[in-house]
C-alpha cells in the first residue's frame, strides 16, 4: 500500500474527502517528525507502536567497491517498535 492508497482508505473509512484525509495523514507524519527531533524524542501510538530515536555507535566498515576499511561515524537513527496489538494482528493475518 502506498500513500495514495492509504489516503483513499482513510477517506473511505472515515467518510471524508481525500484532500482532508491527506491533510490528516501529513499532520500525523509531521507530528512524528517533530517529536523525534526533540532531545528525548519519542511518540507512542497505543495500537500502532512507538517511534523513537536510537543512538548508533561509531564502527568500522568496508567500502564494497574498493574493499578499503572505513570508519563510520556515530549517528542517531529512527526506530519503530510495534505494539502488542499490531504484532498479534500481523501474526493472525494470512
Amino acid at each position: 500500500m502506498n500513500k495514495a492508497e492509504l489516503v483513499g482508505r482513510i477517506a473511505k473509512d472515515v467518510g471524508i474527502t481525500k484532500k482532508a484525509a491527506a491533510a490528516a495523514l501529513d499532520a500525523f507524519v509531521g507530528a512524528i517528525h517533530d517529536a523525534l527531533k526533540k532531545k528525548s524524542g519519542s511518540i507512542r501510538v497505543s495500537d500502532l507502536g512507538t517511534f523513537k530515536v536510537a543512538a548508533r555507535k561509531a564502527r568500522n566498515g568496508v567500502n564494497p567497491q574498493t574493499k578499503k576499511k572505513i570508519k563510520i561515524a556515530a549517528t542517531k537513527v529512527p526506530r519503530f517498535s510495534p505494539s502488542k496489538a499490531l504484532r498479534e494482528a500481523v501474526k493472525k493475518a494470512k
